[in-house]
């Protein structure tokens, strides 16, 4: 899906910089990639700096690589931030069917193609399952593993996911953009009207009938599309790298009982909470959550396992 109402989707940058209260020096170099994947479906993502990326970025459900856009400014490294399939200008799959598993396969092979040597992979809620999927399907492209605000106990109870569901859940259209956006607003009264506008221009696209539709797909994330993600507390049990979980501290999505059972899964891994941050820390917080993965990622990566 590569169609944009943007002319420039890095046009707006300069905003990004400007509510983080970051110098702006011109815009910075990152483009947009690709890769086929299989059947002709692509992976399109983001790519950040000159060099060879030394970071992986997968959002959240319902969100698309730009919502990294002010953590990539403020760590100002080489990084690739992916559009998960049947997000941003990734493409949907016929059977609408995005399980973790399955997007790790995808996911591994955009990484293989483009950031084959990163030295951590960081997920937020379903890029997180999908990390930690990658983290079993593929370990050699795991070396450090940054989870945001996610755990499988995420479906413990539905109070955890319930505004959530109800944002996701709500129109698939709107009759045009300030519907949408009035729409966003009210989900989301922590963030500014600004912040949001930026969101929704990338994260949603206006039909030939002129009314507007997310640039997601909507998802199905097991096979009965059910919210029982309790199996991938194996895959933190089998992880062998470090370990980072950043809580928001005004999500109710990991409770203090998920961050238990993780360290008890994984004695060796790190807590962290970020404060006033919602379930989206990186929109929310992003220079606290960039300082966090700067810090996190500051030593040479370990050797993956293999």
């Amino acid at each position: 899906m590569t169609d944009t109402h943007l002319p420039d989707e890095f046009a707006l940058l300069p905003e990004n910089a400007d509510d983080a209260g970051l110098d702006w020096h011109g815009p910075p170099p990152v483009r947009r990639v690709a890769v086929d994947t299989g059947a002709g479906l692509a992976v399109s993502g983001l790519r950040w700096g000159d060099g060879e990326p030394e970071l992986v970025l997968l959002h959240g459900g319902a969100q698309n690589a730009h919502t990294w856009d002010t953590v990539a400014l403020a760590l100002d490294r080489p990084l690739l931030a992916l559009d998960l399939p049947g997000h941003g200008h990734s493409d949907w799959w016929p059977d609408h069917l995005y399980t973790p598993p399955r997007m790790a396969a995808a996911v591994a092979t955009a990484i293989d193609a483009l950031a084959p040597r990163a030295s951590a992979v960081v997920g937020m809620s379903l890029g997180g399952f999908t990390a930690l999927s990658l983290a079993t399907l593929r370990p050699d492209l795991v070396r450090r593993l940054i989870l945001v605000d996610v755990t499988p106990g995420v479906g413990s109870h539905p109070g955890k996911t319930a505004a959530i569901v109800a944002f996701v859940g709500g129109p698939a259209d709107f009759a045009g953009f300030d519907d949408i956006l009035e729409h966003t607003v009210t989900h989301n009264p922590t963030r500014s009207v600004r912040s949001l506008r930026r969101g929704v221009l990338h994260n949603a696209r206006p039909r030939p009938d002129g009314r507007w539709v997310w640039r997601y797909d909507r998802i199905r994330p097991t096979a009965d599309g059910s919210l029982d993600l309790t199996p991938h507390w194996d895959d933190v049990t089998a992880l062998r790298v470090p370990l980072l979980l950043v809580r928001g501290g005004r999500s109710p999505v990991v409770d203090d009982a998920d961050s238990a059972e993780l360290l008890r899964r994984l004695p060796g891994a790190r807590v962290e909470t970020v404060e006033g941050a919602g379930h989206s820390v990186q929109g929310d917080r992003p220079l606290e959550l960039a300082e966090l993965i700067r810090d996190f990622t500051r030593d040479p990566a370990p050797s993956a396992p293999h």
